[in-house]
């Protein structure tokens, strides 16, 4: 069942944060996919995929490179048109689709791949969308995500400060053992460069395989 996209002012407020964010012709994040997504899907053969928070389309580009039928679903209008700029420069097709993830009407098994990287939202939402994914994706498809995890907010450099939008890889593999095989669930660390020079950023990086 479809859910009513939501209209209380804090979601409109984080929806038009992001699209200011992503306002401008400069890329927000790097043009290149995440490390992690590459390392972990580049084997797989192509087939369809969903980047949920697709943002400027970075992840979802790559894999159209790679052969696979992507949509990308975002809640930023802004930033699915720069995605949609970005595969045009690349020679490949999305299909965007902007909506709050939570309201997304999933369809159900039509996924080999659901991608979710850096979803920045409360955990009853993002527990929410983990649902959905799985819900989306067939038997024997891969579910992924990739997420700024809880320890960085001491441990780690960069990333959302706000608890609310943290969360550990075992959070998210809790949601998808119902559905699915549980293949990794761990923190992983990636460089990045701080006004001091390199620093560490701790992630968290579950991915699993629907039964």
């Amino acid at each position: 069942m479809k859910r009513p996209i939501r209209a209380d002012k804090e979601q409109a407020m984080d929806a038009a944060g992001w699209d200011e964010r992503y306002r401008g012709s400069a890329l927000v994040w790097a043009a290149a996919p995440n490390r992690f997504a590459e390392g972990e899907l580049a084997g797989l053969p192509a087939g369809r995929a969903v980047d949920l928070a697709a943002g400027e389309g970075r992840n979802a580009v790559w894999l159209a490179e790679r052969g696979w039928d992507v949509d990308a679903v975002d809640f930023s209008a802004v930033a699915l048109a720069k995605a949609e700029t970005l595969a045009a420069e690349r020679g490949v097709q999305l299909r965007t689709q902007c909506t709050d993830l939570t309201a997304w009407a999933a369809p159900e098994a039509a996924y080999d791949l659901a991608l979710i990287a850096y979803l920045q939202l409360p955990w009853p939402q993002v527990s929410q969308v983990l649902r959905l994914a799985a819900t989306a994706v067939r038997s024997g498809g891969t579910l992924l995500l990739v997420g700024h995890d809880t320890s960085n907010r001491e441990h780690g450099f960069g990333g959302p400060q706000d608890p609310r939008v943290l969360y550990t890889a075992e959070q998210v593999a809790a949601e998808w053992r119902p559905y699915a095989r549980i293949l990794r669930a761990e923190t992983v660390t990636r460089p990045v460069d701080g006004p001091e020079g390199p620093r560490t950023a701790i992630d968290s990086l579950a991915r699993a395989e629907r039964l």
